[in-house]
């Protein structure tokens, strides 16, 4: 029964657009914002936790768009539990990822249901950023300096760190137990499949898949023997399947962050705003809702960093 539940998620999990939105009737200055964000990706000195500030000016081109447009249209995930999921219920979208996305398009259009949500793979994060496919991406994504050459992003909302998911009747006690020797799932695209390729801790084969939900189900139908993840992804494959379990400590440092297009930069720092207000009170009743009973209490988000 457990793998026919993930079989199917796995199926749920091919991208499609869901729209939940009607359509109604920014910005910092651009050269100043252009050259802030310049300096991110300037030789060895990128920091990618800095962000440019932020503002509530919304005459910016992008900004402007969505408002004319009558709705954000914001690239997430639907089979990340807790994150990024379907309601099997209801068939809405929740989690904390969306969430924040209905706060931006509460900010930006008065109203959070205004947004047409977009299912993206990881490996197309980018490319919708790129292609103008979506206003955002809102999807567990990590900010590397790597990443800062081809779209922007917002400030940190959240910080995770890579762990192992490996079944539990394996016995791993460490990473390398849980590693070596074994086919290892990562996401395609992914900063785990990255550090892979920096440190493989001795596994025998990478195999990677589109997304993390896929690597679940490979793990249950025994293809594979563990996940390399983001330990807050992690926790929520532990969380629906019993059998398996999470072993650390992390080995990264993964700063989460909402992405953009480079073109943008008024909707950057309009998003920055929105995260400045929700830092205040929103993050901390999202973080409640989704995440402690997995991660444990909170001591409360992520500080923003700015260029200067």
């Amino acid at each position: 029964m457990r793998v026919r539940i993930a079989l199917l998620a796995a199926v749920l999990a091919t991208p499609l657009a869901l729209t939940s939105a009607q359509a109604s009737p920014g910005h910092a200055p651009a050269t100043t914002v252009r050259a802030a964000q310049a300096a991110l990706t300037a030789g060895q000195d990128c920091d990618p936790t800095k962000s440019v500030r932020p503002s509530s000016d919304e005459s910016g081109a992008a900004v402007r768009a969505i408002k004319a447009r009558g709705v954000l249209i914001a690239g997430v995930d639907q089979n990340n539990y807790r994150w990024g999921f379907r309601d099997p219920s209801t068939g809405d979208l929740q989690g904390f990822d969306i969430d924040l996305v209905h706060a931006v398009a509460k900010a930006i259009l008065g109203d959070p249901n205004k947004v047409q949500f977009k299912t993206v793979p990881t490996a197309k994060r980018i490319e919708a950023i790129k292609t103008g496919q979506v206003d955002l991406i809102a999807r567990t994504m990590t900010i590397t300096c790597d990443r800062l050459n081809d779209v922007s992003f917002s400030t940190v909302y959240f910080q995770a760190g890579q762990q192992v998911v490996v079944p539990k009747a394996a016995k791993a006690k460490t990473i390398d137990q849980a590693l070596k020797g074994k086919t290892v799932c990562v996401s395609e695209s992914s900063t785990a499949q990255e550090q892979l390729t920096k440190d493989r801790h001795g596994a025998a084969v990478v195999k990677p898949a589109p997304n993390d939900l896929d690597c679940l189900v490979l793990m249950q139908l025994n293809q594979v023997d563990a996940t390399l993840t983001d330990n807050a992804i992690a926790v929520g494959q532990a969380a629906q399947d019993p059998t398996v379990e999470v072993v650390g400590p992390s080995l990264t440092n993964e700063p989460y962050g909402i992405a953009m297009s480079k073109g943008s930069p008024d909707l950057v720092a309009r998003v920055n705003q929105v995260l400045e207000d929700y830092r205040r009170g929103g993050w901390q009743d999202s973080y409640r809702k989704w995440l402690e009973p997995y991660l444990g209490k909170s001591e409360g988000p992520p500080p923003a960093a700015y260029l200067p």
